[in-house]
């Protein structure tokens, strides 16, 4: 039986989608060298398979150049990630997002520069300013 289907992009997903984040347009062969070079070496045909998966989940868009596509993300790293943190807060913590925030601390190594940066965005969050 088939595995339902999820609101949020797979490991394979999120894997390709970083690797065009940092640089893009690129084509299939690219792609599946940055996998390799990341230890995810793959036969052709599977990234070519997860990379029209991923058109038709609208988290990237294809252009034709000469004979080959070029694949570059439609999504944005800001929105596939306060998405999947959305899911997380609501599914595991309740929506609380001061539990989440608690455990995120207790659970990381945060050093002072970060704490700093930490309190910084609250005491913003705190006067209603925008981030």
């Amino acid at each position: 039986m088939a595995r339902p289907g999820s609101d949020h992009p797979t490991e394979l997903e999120l894997q390709i989608l970083k690797i065009l984040w940092q640089r893009s347009p690129l084509p299939v062969r690219d792609i599946r060298q940055a996998l390799a070079d990341q230890g995810r070496d793959l036969a052709h045909t599977s990234v070519i398979t997860t990379l029209n998966i991923m058109v038709r989940k609208r988290y990237l868009k294809r252009a034709k150049q000469a004979n080959a596509f070029l694949f570059q993300p439609r999504v944005t790293r800001a929105g596939i990630s306060k998405g999947m943190l959305g899911d997380i807060v609501d599914r595991v913590f309740d929506g609380s997002a001061k539990d989440v925030m608690l455990t995120l601390l207790e659970a990381s190594d945060v050093d002072a520069n970060e704490l700093k940066e930490i309190r910084r965005f609250i005491d913003r969050q705190a006067r209603g300013e925008s981030p």
